[in-house]
């Protein structure tokens, strides 16, 4: 089992660029893929990008590809998740997820997750 601690949110403008991270502790990091989800009010939670165990692979939803870059560094036990050309659409609390490899590629469903971090706070101003 992982512990995800997000960090880096905040307020913004609309174009302006922000980078949330994602710290895990406990065993094996290497082996998650890891996600991250955002929840705007009233909205469900939903898929924003994906990174496999290896960082090679990586998977983004419509709405932000193009715009948001997923990464990690595993010798430093953090997932990044950078976000250019900001939009007012994308306020929303962001989380970040752990996902065992058998749960397959790439981790679309929330319910997969072995474990969530507490969210980071993302508002973008018109």
């Amino acid at each position: 089992q992982v512990q995800l601690v997000e960090s880096g949110g905040g307020l913004v403008q609309a174009g302006d660029s922000l980078t949330v991270s994602c710290a895990v502790s406990g065993r094996s990091f290497s082996m998650y893929s890891m996600g991250w989800f955002r929840q705007a009010p009233g909205k469900e939670r939903e898929f924003v990008a994906a990174i496999s165990w290896t960082g090679l692979r990586t998977y983004y939803a419509d709405s932000v590809k193009g715009r948001f870059t997923i990464s990690r560094d595993n010798a430093k036990n953090t997932v990044y998740l950078q976000m250019d050309f900001l939009k007012p659409e994308d306020t929303a609390i962001f989380y970040c997820a752990a996902f065992a490899a058998h749960k397959g590629w790439p981790p679309l469903d929330p319910t997969d997750a072995a474990s969530w971090g507490q969210g980071t706070q993302v508002t973008v101003s018109s």
